[in-house]
């Protein structure tokens, strides 16, 4: 039971994370272009899909139905991004831009490995 309570709350926090910063994505869609990598090719285009992918999994994994589809795209989305994470913790000019220090980018580089293992516990 307790784990079903556990579970539960972060599949609602999860999901209202993910489409609040997906929708970030086209609100604020420069906040993201900073942290992209230059070596990717179209900068815009890709903060808009993945910001999209945030929003549709996000609302996926509150549907039990999707629910595995949609946190195995949230894994597969936070293992797509994470060049961006590392870039950022490489880049004193995006962290800048992001009002990020060393620290917290460094930090953001663990973190994604906690969203990916919150999403494979509530894959189910």
């Amino acid at each position: 039971m307790k784990v079903t309570i556990i579970k539960s709350f972060l599949i609602i926090i999860s999901s209202i994370f993910y489409v609040i910063v997906g929708i970030k994505h086209f609100i604020e869609p420069e906040y993201f272009l900073s942290i992209v990598p230059p070596y990717l090719p179209y900068h815009l285009e890709l903060v808009y899909v993945s910001g999209l992918f945030e929003v549709l999994f996000g609302i996926l994994i509150l549907l039990p139905k999707y629910r595995y589809y949609g946190a195995i795209g949230l894994i597969l989305l936070l293992i797509a991004v994470f060049p961006a994470n590392i870039y950022l913790a490489q880049n004193e000019i995006a962290q800048e831009a992001i009002g990020a220090t060393q620290e917290i980018a460094i930090w953001r580089l663990p973190i994604q490995g906690i969203l990916i293992w919150i999403a494979y516990f509530i894959r189910k």
